[in-house]
């Protein structure tokens, strides 16, 4: 049986399902012997790498640079898991919608509420883009499980890595895509 390449991905959220991650403690020395970490916050890889069997995303939609690692990881990826509440319903990255378009954010972050004679940033590279509204990932992907929870729980993580390493179907709480 070859290695599972596993990538994780942390895009608007908090971090915390990755703090779940590795939660799974002395697990993650038996998860090594069956499956290479190929990208991922943790590993500080820059580029993602095509033939991925599986990929964790944390974090909703919110700017440019999320969108488009999504749909790189999509391409790549045999397997996509929207990876806790943020991934699967925007949950507090979307709070900002009510706000309304970017530039509404923008203008009451930097000028409203910060400094009047402030600007906001606009050279390219400073600041990802913003979208006007954050969303979901299975918005703008194909995914094809949701882990939720806020964070999901490391035995919840754990039960999903066992099922699909070993081929199985996750049990009836991940919901499927």
């Amino acid at each position: 049986m070859s290695r599972l390449r596993i990538a994780t991905i942390w895009l608007g959220g908090c971090s915390g399902c990755h703090m779940s991650l590795l939660d799974l403690d002395e697990w993650l020395i038996e998860l090594a012997t069956r499956a290479d970490l190929v990208y991922s916050p943790i590993a500080d890889a820059k580029r993602f790498p095509p033939d991925v069997d599986l990929t964790l995303i944390e974090g909703a939609i919110a700017n440019d640079e999320h969108l488009e690692l999504a749909h790189t990881a999509r391409r790549h990826s045999k397997i996509i898991v929207s990876f806790g509440d943020c991934a699967v319903t925007g949950n507090v990255t979307a709070l900002r919608n009510p706000l309304g378009p970017a530039q509404n954010v923008l203008q009451q972050v930097y000028i409203e509420h910060g400094d009047p004679g402030g600007v906001i940033p606009h050279d390219p590279g400073i600041v990802p883009v913003l979208l006007d509204k954050v969303v979901p990932v299975h918005h703008v992907i194909p995914v094809d499980y949701y882990l939720p929870g806020c964070p999901p729980s490391a035995p919840r993580i754990r039960a999903l890595l066992e099922a699909l390493i070993e081929g199985r179907e996750p049990a009836a709480d991940i919901r499927y895509g």
